[in-house]
């Protein structure tokens, strides 16, 4: 008796592109998939998580991943000081974390471009469970402390990884699998 082989084709995760919100639509979806995470999912803010770094930061999507014009991440990036960049509000939608060009993805394009805009340091406050894929995309701690009741790790990319990208408004596109 011979027994089959089933054979199944990896699952290729739908392309995402990563690049600069440039409209109102894509900002807004950017703010309401942040509320989802931080306000409702995480309980870290009360209400919402608007502050006055708004105003100033560059905010950068991950769209697609299903839904051809789904933000399925954002991020934003500000200069803070003369050289000095931070990235913060990494959030990625549940449906999406499973790939990884997602998260990956939006760290990359926010360090590249602040790297183009002049950015001599990038830092960030990493929630402690997201410390070790920032490890793997080549930050290092340099200090722990708590924030908003969580652990953080404050973080600092190494540029000399993350060459400048002037054009963030058109991205790059992810088509990674899912691990």
């Amino acid at each position: 008796m011979t027994t089959a082989l089933l054979i199944r084709p990896a699952h290729t995760a739908p392309a995402v592109r990563i690049k600069l919100a440039t409209s109102d639509a894509e900002r807004d979806a950017a703010l309401r998939l942040r509320h989802s995470v931080f306000c409702v999912e995480q309980g870290l803010f009360d209400g919402d998580d608007i502050d006055a770094i708004d105003a100033s930061a560059l905010t950068l999507v991950a769209i697609g991943g299903g839904a051809a014009d789904e933000v399925v991440g954002t991020v934003r990036v500000h200069q803070a000081a003369d050289g000095a960049w931070w990235g913060s509000r990494l959030a990625v939608a549940r449906s999406a974390r499973r790939q990884a060009a997602v998260g990956s993805g939006l760290i990359r394009l926010a360090v590249c471009t602040a790297h183009a805009l002049g950015c001599r340091t990038f830092l960030a406050h990493v929630q402690q469970q997201n410390v070790a894929m920032f490890e793997q995309l080549h930050w290092r701690s340099l200090d722990a402390l708590e924030l908003h009741g969580r652990a953080h790790q404050l973080m600092q990319a190494d540029l000399a990884c993350y060459p400048p990208i002037a054009d963030g408004a058109s991205g790059f596109l992810c088509t990674r699998s899912n691990p």
